[in-house]
C-alpha cells in the first residue's frame, strides 16, 4: 500500500510543479500581453491618420516649411535674371507709351498746352527707350542685391505667417493634450521619442509572450507523454486527471483573458514632392483593434442591441460557461465515494455535453475570421499602392494571430485529449458496489 501512495505522492507533487510553471507563464503571458497592447493601442494613437495624412494643422506646417525654404533658398539663375531683366524693360516702355500718350493728348488750359510744348522741345520719346535697358539692369541688379534680398525675404515671410493664422484646425490643443498624456505615460517628452520607445519595445515583449506561450505547449506535451507512460497505473487516474483539469481551467482562462488577434492597418510610407521638398508620412494607422474572447462578449452584451446580446449570451455560454461546467463536472465524477458525484446534472455536463461546448467551434470561427479580415485588408490596401517618379505610396496589412489564440486552441486540444482519457478511465474503472471506491 505504501508504493502506490508514495507514487501518488509523488505524482501530485509533479504535477503541482507543472501547475505552477503553466499558471506563472499564463499569468506573464496575460500580462505581458496586455502591455503589449496597450502599447501598440497608442502608437496607433499616436500615429493615426488624424494626426497625419489627415491633420490640417500639419499640412499647413509642412507648406510654411516649404515655402519658408523657398524663400530662404531663393536665388535667380542667369536665365532666370535675364526674364526678369526683360519683364521690367517691358514695363518700362509701356510707363513711357502711357506717359507720352497722356502729355499728347488734345489740351484746352492754357497749362496743358504749355506741358506739352515743353515735352516736345526738350524730352525724345526714342532716346527715353533707349536708356531703358541700361535702367532696367540697375533696377534687377538693385533687386538682386544682398540687402533687397533681406528685406523681400522678410516681407515674405511676414505675409506667409498672416496667410497661416487663417488655416486653424479647432481640435489642435485637444489633440495635443491627447498625445501629451501618452507621452508623459511612458516618461518622454516627444513623438520621436516615443517612436523609438515602441520599435525597441515592442519586439522585445512579443519574444517574450512567446517565449511563456512556448513554455506552456511544452508543459501540456509532457503532461500528454505522462499519461502515455502512466495508462496502465489506474491507481493513479483520479489524483492526474483532477490535476490535468487544474492545467486546463488555467489554459482556458489564459486564452479567454488574452488578445487572440490584432487587426491593423496602416499606410506604411507616403512621399511627394512639395515645393521641391520631399515629404514623407510614415506607418499612418488607419485601423486597428486587439481583442479577446471576453473582450468580444464584452462588447457584444454592452451594445443595447437584442441581437447583439444574444450572440454575447451565446458565446458566453457554449465557449465559456460549457467548457468550464464539464472540466468540473469530470473531476466531481471521478470522486465516485461523494454522493452529489451521483447528480444528474454532474453526470450531464461531465459525459454528455460535448456536443454542447463550442470552444472548438470558437477557434475556427476566429481562424475564419483572421483569414477574412486579412484577405479583406490585404485586398483593400493593395489599392493604395502606388509608386512614381513623383508620388509613393506603400500599404500594410499587419493583421496577425496573437498568443491568446495558440493557448485558447492548446486549451481546446488538451480538452479533447482528456476526454478520451476520461472514457479510458471509465472504461476501465470497477463496477460499483457497496463499499466506496478509493
Amino acid at each position: 500500500m505504501k508504493a502506490p501512495q508514495l507514487q501518488r505522492g509523488l505524482l501530485i507533487l509533479v504535477m503541482t510543479g507543472l501547475l505552477a510553471i503553466v499558471a506563472f507563464c499564463g499569468y506573464k503571458v496575460h500580462a505581458i500581453s496586455n502591455q503589449a497592447e496597450a502599447i501598440r493601442r497608442d502608437y496607433s494613437t499616436t500615429n493615426n491618420i488624424g494626426y497625419g495624412i489627415l491633420s490640417v494643422n500639419k499640412w499647413r506646417d509642412l507648406v510654411v516649411a516649404s515655402v519658408t525654404n523657398e524663400i530662404q533658398d531663393f536665388t535667380l539663375t542667369p536665365a532666370e535674371k535675364d526674364s526678369l531683366e526683360k519683364e521690367v524693360t517691358q514695363l518700362l516702355n509701356g510707363m513711357i507709351d502711357k506717359g507720352d500718350s497722356a502729355i499728347n493728348a488734345p489740351k484746352k488750359s492754357i497749362g496743358g498746352k504749355l506741358q506739352k510744348l515743353a515735352y516736345n522741345t526738350f524730352v525724345r520719346k526714342k532716346r527715353l527707350h533707349e536708356m531703358v535697358p541700361g535702367f532696367s539692369s540697375k533696377l534687377t541688379n538693385e533687386m538682386l542685391a544682398p540687402g533687397s534680398k533681406r528685406r523681400l525675404k522678410y516681407l515674405a515671410r511676414n505675409k506667409l505667417e498672416d496667410l497661416t493664422q487663417d488655416i486653424y484646425d479647432s481640435t489642435k490643443e485637444a489633440d495635443q493634450k491627447t498625445l501629451d498624456s501618452i507621452y508623459q505615460r511612458y516618461h518622454l517628452d516627444s513623438d520621436s521619442a516615443f517612436q523609438k520607445y515602441t520599435d525597441t519595445n515592442l519586439p522585445a515583449l512579443q519574444h517574450t509572450t512567446y517565449t511563456y506561450t512556448y513554455v506552456i505547449l511544452a508543459v501540456v506535451l509532457v503532461v500528454v507523454g505522462l499519461w502515455y507512460l502512466l495508462r496502465k497505473q489506474r491507481h493513479l487516474y483520479v489524483a492526474f486527471y483532477i490535476m490535468s483539469i487544474a492545467i486546463a481551467l488555467v489554459l482556458l482562462l489564459t486564452g479567454l483573458t488574452t488578445a487572440m488577434i490584432d487587426i491593423d492597418a496602416r499606410i506604411n510610407s507616403l512621399s511627394f514632392e512639395l515645393l521641391g521638398q520631399t515629404v514623407a508620412f510614415k506607418n499612418q494607422v488607419i485601423f486597428f483593434q486587439s481583442k479577446s474572447i471576453l473582450d468580444v462578449v464584452k462588447i457584444l452584451l454592452s451594445t443595447g442591441k437584442y441581437d447583439s446580446i444574444f450572440v454575447g449570451i451565446l458565446i458566453l455560454a457554449f465557449s465559456i460557461l460549457f467548457p468550464v461546467a464539464k472540466l468540473l463536472s469530470t473531476g466531481i465524477s471521478l470522486l465516485s465515494q461523494r454522493k452529489w458525484a451521483k447528480n444528474k446534472v454532474i453526470h450531464y455536463f461531465a459525459f454528455q455535453s460535448g456536443k454542447w461546448s463550442m470552444a472548438d467551434v470558437t477557434v475556427v470561427a476566429i481562424f475564419m475570421a483572421y483569414i477574412g479580415f486579412n484577405g479583406i485588408l490585404t485586398s483593400q490596401m493593395g489599392y493604395l499602392n502606388q509608386h512614381s517618379d513623383a508620388f509613393t505610396s506603400i500599404a500594410t496589412n499587419q493583421t496577425s494571430l496573437q498568443p491568446g489564440y495558440i493557448i485558447f486552441v492548446t486549451f481546446v486540444l488538451f480538452g479533447l485529449t482528456l476526454s478520451q482519457i476520461l472514457k479510458m478511465i471509465m472504461e476501465k474503472k470497477p463496477a460499483p458496489s457497496s463499499a466506496p471506491v478509493t
